[in-house]
């Protein structure tokens, strides 16, 4: 993967990956009122990450062909699993682990 544009958007699914750490970690906490749980610090950081990783998106789609976008985007899931045992200390089960590599068979597959 020499093409440039295709590594920013697989910087840019890490990043979209990160913002839904966020939020997740958003909805781990309690709060005295109700609209804290929409009016903090994780969700707008969440969101605002996801708005960029969008515009990243429509940056990189013009440097690389528009069936590549999608293989790429995927890698999004792997960012998931690998945060959320770094940041949430979520177990990696068997299941995951399968799925995980479903998807890293057939970024490769789509590659060859």
């Amino acid at each position: 993967m020499s093409n440039y544009y295709a590594w920013i958007m697989v910087g840019s699914s890490f990043l979209a990956a990160f913002s839904q750490i966020l939020l997740k970690k958003s909805t781990k906490k309690s709060y005295k009122y109700p609209i804290y749980e929409y009016l903090n610090i994780y969700v707008f950081s969440g969101y605002a990450i996801l708005l960029s990783t969008m515009i990243i998106n429509i940056y990189a789609y013009t440097g690389i062909d528009y069936k590549l976008g999608p293989i790429l985007t995927s890698t999004s899931y792997i960012f998931v699993l690998l945060l959320s045992k770094l940041m949430l200390k979520e177990k990696i089960t068997i299941r995951k682990l399968i799925g995980i590599s479903s998807i890293i068979l057939g970024i490769i597959l789509f590659n060859l």
